[in-house]
């Protein structure tokens, strides 16, 4: 790729308060119907993180960030994203030999770490030269981009306001040429949280898995990382009271919280104070990498949208806590409609066990989503799959948890006119949704179109390409009537005849909340 290294600076982040909520909290989904008089606004703030991109000198980051026109939101605001580690690479304004020093020794310390598989990139910023964005949004409906070349491409950390709170969306899209990891990496920047699943991660050694863990708050986050493999709980001897720094990033490489190799792991990461973003980077030695997001909450129900449809091998892993066996029953939604995969009706999950079931050319050059269901929803449920696209030898990874519906609206971003798949699935019911493909980066007009999704089927949709485009463009989805639907996105090119891919669930982007009339109980708003 051809892009302009963005000069990124060394320095703290200045964010009085980093969030990952909506300043008007979001209420139980189906309070707003049962109650009377209670109207739906824009969120006011919200905060995302976005993880280190990558540690190989050969990648090549893009940021980008965006929000969609939302009627009846403030006409003031602002979006920004900031560096959230200490970089190695000064900042061309930046004066005085003690600042240069103290980048050089940040640089030393993240290596000899990186070396080490202990926790990198510990220093927590200092000074106030972060003040500078890395992205910052001039209006909504036009995304922008940054890119950054090599490992010091950095973790962000930012909040969005007023006009830009409603649909925030960021996301990082890197490609690495060649070593462990090589090919098309890409995760959809999230909001803080407390806890996280992660079925898919690994300890084997063909496998290089960091879970990365993202503080935006001005006070230090306090995590455990539990593991669990085919036989339980793995014993980790450093992933208890992981101390993350005020903004700052810490990678934790799975491999050295414990001695167990083992191929597919269940990762559980738990915040005992504070909060963070995470996700897991799953490198391979042979097959290439790509991030695993998180799960969606343990469910007796899970659907896992947009499996490309030349996948050559899927590979299912789920995982139950707690100590009951289940029996998930498995359906492939196809564009013909719900069916049943020939040898894999039913698979077993034995309780507080990661399970993994290897279930072949799965969606046999169809678009298909695979549906998850426990008997009566009892027993709670996470999963992911590993896909694979291409042949022995220039194969590429990339992975598709349980994801949670599109209620209202949700967003994709840097597409390109050609390499991008757009996949909705409506596992229950049909649904009408609206795709408006937003204007370039550096050119081109709006365009939108209505689709109709079959129930109980996946369609690979031909999604709207603004007019005259140039640069990328973002792709929001609304569901306009029936549903849930869910959906995912895939961006997908060909080097030295590797296909390489990413791809990305949307999950609602719940710029959007019911609030009562004053005259109503506004405890409904409390989370």
């Amino acid at each position: 790729m051809n892009r302009t290294t963005l000069s990124l600076i060394a320095g703290a982040t200045a964010l009085a308060a980093v969030t990952g909520f909506a300043a008007v909290s979001a209420p139980d989904p189906g309070a707003a119907e049962r109650r009377t008089g209670a109207a739906t606004l824009p969120v006011e703030r919200t905060g995302l993180l976005c993880p280190r991109p990558s540690t190989s000198d050969l990648a090549e980051t893009t940021y980008t960030s965006f929000t969609p026109v939302t009627e009846g939101a403030d006409d003031k605001g602002t979006a920004v994203l900031r560096s959230a580690a200490q970089q190695s690479a000064p900042d061309e304004d930046a004066e005085g030999e003690d600042e240069k020093d103290g980048e050089k020794a940040g640089k030393d310390e993240n290596d000899e770490n990186d070396e080490k598989g202990e926790k990198g990139d510990k220093d927590a910023v200092e000074g106030d030269q972060a003040d500078k964005p890395v992205l910052q949004l001039e209006e909504p409906g036009k995304p922008v981009t940054a890119e950054a070349d090599g490992a010091d491409a950095p973790a962000l950390v930012g909040t969005a306001d007023g006009r830009f709170a409603s649909g925030w969306t960021a996301q990082q899209t890197t490609e690495v040429a060649a070593g462990t990891g090589r090919g098309l990496q890409g995760v959809a920047c999230s909001a803080a949280d407390t806890q996280f699943w992660f079925p898919g991660a690994s300890t084997d050694d063909s496998r290089t898995d960091y879970i990365h863990l993202t503080n935006p708050d001005d006070s230090a986050a306090v995590v455990d990382v539990e593991l669990y493999g085919k036989d339980g709980e793995l014993k980790t001897t450093v992933g208890e009271g992981i101390t993350v720094k005020p903004r700052s990033a810490e990678p934790v490489l799975l491999s050295t919280l414990t001695a167990e190799k083992q191929t597919d792991v269940t990762v559980h990461v738990v915040v005992r104070s504070g909060r963070v973003g995470a996700a897991v980077q799953a490198l391979d030695d042979e097959t290439g990498g790509d991030w695993l997001p998180a799960s969606a909450d343990p469910s007796g129900r899970l659907v896992l949208p947009g499996i490309p449809k030349d996948a050559t091998a899927v590979r299912l892993v789920a995982f139950t806590p707690g100590d009951a066996d289940v029996d998930l029953k498995v359906r492939l939604a196809a564009p013909s409609g719900l069916i049943t995969p020939a040898g894999n009706e039913t698979l077993h999950l034995k309780g507080g066990m990661t399970a993994a079931f290897d279930l072949g050319e799965l969606t046999r050059g169809e678009a298909g989503s695979l549906v998850l269901t426990a008997p009566d929803g009892s027993v709670p449920v996470v999963a992911a799959v590993r896909v694979l696209r291409g042949e022995e030898g220039k194969q590429e990874s990339a992975f598709i948890p349980a994801a949670r519906p599109v209620e209202t609206r949700a967003t994709a971003l840097d597409n390109t006119a050609k390499g991008t798949t757009l996949s909705v699935t409506a596992p229950e019911g049909g649904a009408e949704i609206r795709v408006t493909a937003s204007a370039g980066t550096k050119g081109g007009t709006p365009q939108t179109k209505t689709y109709s999704i079959r129930s109980g089927t996946t369609q690979d949709v031909e999604a709207p390409v603004p007019a005259g485009l140039k640069g990328s463009y973002a792709l929001t989805v609304e569901t306009r009537s029936g549903g849930p639907i869910y959906a995912s996105r895939t961006l997908a090119s060909t080097e030295g005849g590797v296909p390489y891919f990413t791809v990305q669930a949307l999950p609602d982007d719940r710029g959007m909340v019911a609030v009562p009339d004053a005259s109503e109980d506004l405890s409904v708003l409390q989370r």
